[in-house]
């Protein structure tokens, strides 16, 4: 296949404690098992956040630091194979806007995908989330959510014009059609293929139509889901052109990521 492949929503591990995989028990999965399976498939890079299911330390803020020191030490390792997604919490909005810094120094500036409800938070319209991402926006960062209400993230993006978001998983029917009126509405929202919705007949065609290939990225959500699927969905549907395919598959992410 002649187009580059970049997963925008991936979970990268390190460990077994980070492997958010259901069925670790079919595969010897290892940092080496990402690269050969990614590449594999024709990806040439990922994005994203690592995810731990659980507690970790004392404080909610302890897991936050674990995860984007584990992201770091994988940047290590898969050089620029892999472009790190940092986490941030509202509970902990100095030590946030700290960690903000520190990344942006490194060159890093894509948030998440967020999670909350593994992190002991909910609200995307909470005032402090809304505090630490005054920062994030003056840096124009790319921000990765995880699907919740989307009337909230679309009302976030209208007040950062200047932030990237990226709602994560299309859903069914009418959340998808949701995400597609806040895309039409906010030049600066967008949505990842990943998760579920994308295998209902028609619903990145009838998106396309709707708001345009420019507002679609390719993401898996690997090691959850098979990246597999979520390529074919692309690469096999013969109503998507190849013009608006290499949007999807990396050329919304290069533009959004600054690549």
């Amino acid at each position: 296949m002649s187009f580059e492949i970049i997963d925008f929503h991936t979970h990268p591990f390190l460990t077994p404690l980070t492997n958010i995989c259901d069925h670790t028990d079919v595969f010897d999965m290892d940092t080496d098992y990402t690269v050969e399976l990614m590449k594999g498939l024709g990806v040439s890079r990922i994005c994203g956040s690592v995810a731990f299911v659980g507690e970790y330390g004392s404080c909610w803020w302890d897991k936050i630091r674990h995860n984007n020191d584990e992201a770091l030490r994988l940047r290590e390792i898969y050089g620029d194979f892999y472009i790190p997604g940092f986490h941030v919490h509202p509970d902990y909005v100095r030590e946030s806007m700290e960690e903000i810094e520190r990344m942006h120094a490194m060159g890093i500036d894509l948030i998440g995908e967020l999670v909350p409800y593994l992190d002991g938070w909910g609200s995307f319209t909470n005032k402090n989330f809304y505090e630490i991402l005054s920062l994030a926006e003056e840096y124009e960062m790319t921000l990765s959510l995880h699907s919740g209400e989307v009337p909230e993230q679309g009302m976030l993006a209208e007040h950062f014009p200047r932030l990237k978001v990226v709602s994560a998983h299309p859903g069914e029917y009418h959340d998808f059609m949701r995400h597609v009126e806040w895309m039409k509405r906010c030049d600066n929202f967008y949505l990842d293929i990943s998760g579920y919705g994308v295998f209902r007949h028609g619903m990145l065609r009838s998106g396309i139509d709707k708001c345009s290939a420019e507002k679609f990225l390719f993401g898996s959500d690997y090691p959850t889901c098979n990246p597999a699927m979520y390529i074919g969905a692309v690469t096999l549907d013969p109503s998507i052109k190849d013009s608006e395919r290499e949007l999807i598959l990396s050329g919304n992410a290069k533009r959004i990521l600054g690549l």
